[in-house]
């Protein structure tokens, strides 16, 4: 995994965070219930943390890079993404509920891409 492409994947989560945030915020609002849109916030933050760990990583590629690379990068995927599809698609009245237990697999890869982080330091 080159340096350039998971700096390219951070700033590509970074900025969909921010479009994201900024869509929850604003056209978001008026649709969900405070429920749903605490919950797509969470889905924002988690994303833009991850993001700028992978801004961190590629900055300072190890040999460890690569798996703790997928690990936030699906992690995101499948955490993020599944649950602004739950939020959404709740809001639309046909909630996607085989999403559901996608959330936590997400979770668990980006519990251990920061565990990966943790052993290389070690």
């Amino acid at each position: 995994m080159t340096q350039h492409i998971i700096i390219a994947t951070g700033a590509i989560f970074g900025m969909l965070a921010v479009i994201f945030g900024a869509f929850g915020a604003h056209a978001l609002k008026k649709i969900l219930s405070t429920d749903q849109l605490h919950s797509f916030e969470v889905g924002v933050k988690y994303q833009m943390y991850h993001a700028i760990v992978l801004l961190a990583l590629g900055l300072s590629a190890t040999n460890s890079t690569s798996a703790t690379y997928w690990c936030f990068t699906i992690g995101i995927i499948l955490f993020s993404f599944s649950i602004y599809g739950l939020v959404l698609s709740d809001a639309k009245g046909k909630k996607l509920r085989f999403l559901g237990p996608i959330t936590p697999i997400g979770g668990l890869l980006l519990v251990t891409g920061w565990l990966l982080v943790l052993i290389n330091a070690l």
